[in-house]
């Protein structure tokens, strides 16, 4: 039997036509029975410029952006609510019936866990992750590039900033975020949090941090843990973001400013670089388709370009997308997939392609195939990365 999810993929179309009927009905039970956040209630319900269509198309992106178990419970309601049932009688007549797992929380425990364990072989070793023992953990740096001096503005891309500041000051980062920055003060900004040597240079920046779940001012001097996390959101092309200037800064140049050295901070340490721009103007569109080792001794020496991630909100040439409102699909899905499953012990790369998967699923257009997206994740970790949210966060 096929997934709950590929079933409302094959059934989109008439789901959404069928549920346009009484679209707050739906949206309703939906927010009952919580599938979706008191957020995305508020977002759907509020949506400005959207007719009815637009409304329940969204809200069905949204339920199947969630997974697997979320698209059970969600089709589990469609069939067995008497409200529903009552509303929407033609839905009878689509093939919705998926077998609903028994599945425990995943705060349950029982004598058979062990049994549900990878075994003792496949577990991480520690010398096969990277080890996060600072407090914080480290630094979560996001440039954040709204209004260009051209008089365009990113509109959305606040709330990138502040999922991203949410989420990762959740896994135990400082978040510290530089508003509206020119090429040469994003070529500074870099430049200086790859050694921290001389902090004064970022005094007279517009910087921020995530405090009490706002951005509030500067407290006081930053400093490297064990691990390093970049957020650019912003307008780009080929290769490159650009600043409020328009001028381009080169993203390969600039990742290698943070490559290990004698005296870097951040040497052996783990580097990653979350770009939310486009690398082009094409559109993309969808198709149809069903460590080393000598002479038994570990060298002591890493390779000057190792221990970096990249991950690209979309592969080369082509653009991005990024809702006016809602904020861009990559940071929003990264976001997303970071709080559902670090708390599972999934590492970054992994979570990482999670993404991938999310934002390819996703149409741009009311036509599907038409404009679509696919992020890009290029790495050189010689470990796995694992993010933990901290002790007593919720």
């Amino acid at each position: 039997m096929m997934s709950a999810k590929d079933t409302m993929r094959r059934n989109k179309t008439l789901l959404q036509s069928m549920l346009c009927g009484d679209h707050r009905l739906i949206l309703t039970k939906v927010h009952e029975k919580d599938l979706i956040t008191e957020r995305d209630y508020n977002n759907l319900k509020d949506i400005n410029k959207e007719d009815v269509e637009g409304h329940v198309i969204k809200l069905v992106d949204k339920i199947m952006n969630k997974g697997e178990e979320t698209c059970q419970t969600f089709l589990h309601l469609l069939q067995t609510d008497e409200d529903i049932k009552t509303t929407y009688p033609e839905l009878k007549n689509i093939q919705l019936n998926v077998t609903r797992p028994l599945s425990l929380p995943i705060q349950a425990t029982s004598s058979n866990d062990r049994d549900m364990m990878p075994p003792e072989s496949k577990r991480p070793k520690q010398d096969d992750q990277y080890q996060l023992n600072s407090q914080p953990n480290g630094l979560c740096v996001i440039i954040n590039n709204e209004n260009f001096m051209d008089g365009n503005v990113r509109r959305g891309t606040n709330n990138d900033a502040e999922s991203l500041a949410k989420v990762f000051s959740w896994l135990n980062f400082r978040v510290l975020m530089y508003k509206d920055q020119t090429k040469d003060q994003m070529d500074q900004t870099l430049t200086c949090f790859a050694s921290l040597r001389d902090l004064s240079q970022l005094e007279h920046l517009d910087v921020k941090e995530w405090s009490n779940g706002v951005f509030t001012d500067f407290q006081g001097a930053p400093q490297h843990g064990d691990a390093f996390i970049c957020c650019v959101l912003s307008h780009g092309t080929k290769g490159v973001v650009l600043g409020i200037d328009g001028k381009p800064l080169s993203i390969s140049e600039k990742t290698r400013t943070f490559k290990a050295t004698d005296q870097s901070p951040l040497t052996g340490k783990p580097k990653v670089f979350l770009i939310q721009a486009c690398q082009g103007g094409q559109r993309q569109r969808g198709v149809l388709s069903e460590d080393l080792q000598a002479d038994d001794s570990q060298s002591l020496y890493i390779p000057e370009d190792a221990d970096f991630l990249v991950a690209l909100a979309t592969v080369e040439d082509h653009a991005s997308m990024r809702h006016r409102i809602d904020g861009s699909w990559f940071i929003q899905s990264l976001c997303q997939q970071l709080k559902e499953r670090c708390p599972r012990g999934e590492d970054i790369v992994t979570i990482l392609q999670h993404v991938n998967n999310e934002v390819g699923l996703k149409e741009g257009s009311s036509q599907p195939g038409r404009v679509k997206q696919m992020p890009e994740v290029r790495f050189t970790l010689r470990k796995r990365l694992f993010l933990s949210p901290q002790a007593g966060s919720p």
